[in-house]
């Protein structure tokens, strides 16, 4: 390319690539988002998506929201496709290399100290693009082919924040302008991977780390923490992961001791800021939940799905919390109203939709049938069986899954001996169970997990043996 050529592409990117105002105009546009106005959202960055990094990156994300919820293949298709622009868009961005360049870069590794500050921006924003195509790639189709091209995507995007961590680090990096959106964007990525890592089994884990993966909880919840305490454009992000973190991740993939909290404190001056903003009305709903405040967090959600009419999947994810806390208050009609919502409306899972519409259905004629005017189920005995007709024998299945259930609730109550009882029943009438073997492990490592907080740490260990 020749000076002139080189002056004159600068020229026309100049207007559109300048940091300082994509920056600000994207947190305008986020602002937007976090406020219900989303389609204003889209509106401001879509004219500048195939000029600047920073409104590609950002408009492909909110698509890719989008998809996460509907789980429509449309949609997964189009935010797939925007976020492959984008990533086009960034590449536009990011430093040149000649054929000598590329050659040396494979002997020696590539130095990010000599970039210019707009091109260790392209560089955060490409290693994003890559990440978040990764996750459409799995969603999108679950195929070996998608499976590697993936797994691809999520190492090259992993190495890339790797550099760009040792880069903040390095004596002789310099920071630029805008350095606190880049820093924050670092922190956003080491600190996901890190933090995502961390929660796979073991055994995975040192695979992952055989081939350059390294996960450790503690670092990633740190960085995490750095990056939402600062006030960049990815302080949200952070803050959001670390909610689902706290308020979701530790429940389904921990040991349910999640740190309710600090979500309470993450979330709070976001909620005194956007007191509308749908989102954080769905984590102030999931935090009274986990607090047992249900009364509260059902006029949480009841505000998020008013709040909002534009993305009617996310009044879905409400939907599924608004569920469980009428099941929890034994209110079984409008369980059985929102799970039949859920069943009409919403293309997740139809068939988990479908068996929740149908317990609550079951529920609900079952207290009829038997002119119960009580707020509480009646007790299944033998002499109501022939009132009924959903009354099947109750099998050992059935009484596990039972004792368990009961086993978890007296445990959070602080009725240790008895929760411990509850386990052991399951574990000693493992022959009798015909079906549900997934009983076993479970209530194993529940035992396990009390057996621990009591420092009962030999027993513990064994029964984590029996249980794998």
């Amino acid at each position: 390319m020749t000076m002139s050529e080189n002056t004159r592409d600068l020229a026309e990117r100049s207007p559109t690539s300048d940091l300082n105002t994509a920056l600000h105009e994207c947190m305008a546009a986020l602002d937007l988002f976090l406020n219900n106005k989303f389609s204003d959202a889209l509106a401001s960055l879509q004219a500048k998506t195939k000029d600047s990094m920073y409104h590609a990156l950002t408009y492909a994300t909110i698509l890719e929201m989008q998809a996460m919820m509907t789980f429509d293949p449309q949609d997964i298709l189009n935010a797939g496709n925007t976020m492959k622009e984008a990533q086009a868009t960034c590449q536009k961005f990011r430093k040149k290399s000649t054929v000598a360049d590329s050659i040396n870069n494979l002997v020696h590794r590539q130095s990010l100290e000599h970039f210019t500050e707009e091109e260790i921006h392209a560089e955060i924003c490409y290693a994003e693009c890559l990440l978040q195509r990764a996750a459409l790639t799995f969603l999108q189709d679950e195929n070996m082919v998608s499976f590697i091209k993936g797994g691809i995507k999520v190492r090259n995007s992993y190495q890339t924040y790797r550099e760009l961590d040792s880069l903040i680090q390095s004596p002789h990096y310099v920071k630029g302008e805008n350095h606190l959106h880049f820093e924050g964007g670092v922190k956003l990525g080491v600190g996901a991977f890190n933090l995502t890592l961390s929660m796979f089994p073991a055994r995975i884990l040192r695979l992952l780390e055989f081939v350059g993966f390294s996960g450790n909880k503690e670092h990633g919840l740190l960085q995490l923490q750095e990056g939402a305490s600062s006030y960049s454009f990815r302080s949200v992000l952070c803050t959001m992961l670390l909610l689902c973190y706290h308020t979701f991740m530790t429940f389904v993939l921990g040991t349910g001791k999640g740190n309710v909290e600090e979500a309470e404190r993450l979330l709070k001056p976001y909620l005194a800021r956007y007191p509308k903003g749908a989102i954080f009305l769905f984590f102030a709903g999931r935090i009274e939940t986990l607090k047992g405040n249900i009364d509260a967090a059902v006029k949480r959600y009841e505000e998020c799905c008013e709040a909002q009419q534009y993305w009617k999947q996310f009044h879905h994810m409400c939907y599924w919390e608004l569920m469980w806390c009428f099941t929890y208050k034994r209110q079984w009609k409008m369980a059985f109203f929102y799970a039949d919502l859920l069943s009409k409306e919403n293309t997740w899972s139809k068939d988990c939709s479908h068996f929740e519409t149908e317990n609550c259905w079951e529920i609900t004629a079952y207290r009829e049938v038997c002119n119960s005017e009580s707020s509480t189920i009646p007790v299944f005995k033998p002499h109501s069986f022939a009132c009924s007709t959903f009354a099947t024998e109750l099998l050992a299945d059935d009484q596990c899954v039972i004792k368990l259930l009961k086993g978890l609730c007296l445990k959070h109550l602080g009725k240790i001996s008895e929760a411990e009882d509850h386990f052991n029943y399951i574990y000693l009438n493992e022959k009798k169970i015909k079906y549900d073997h997934y009983l076993i492990p479970n209530a194993l490592l529940e035992l396990a997990i009390l057996y621990l907080d009591q420092d009962r740490r030999e027993e513990a260990i064994k029964l984590l043996e029996r249980a794998k």
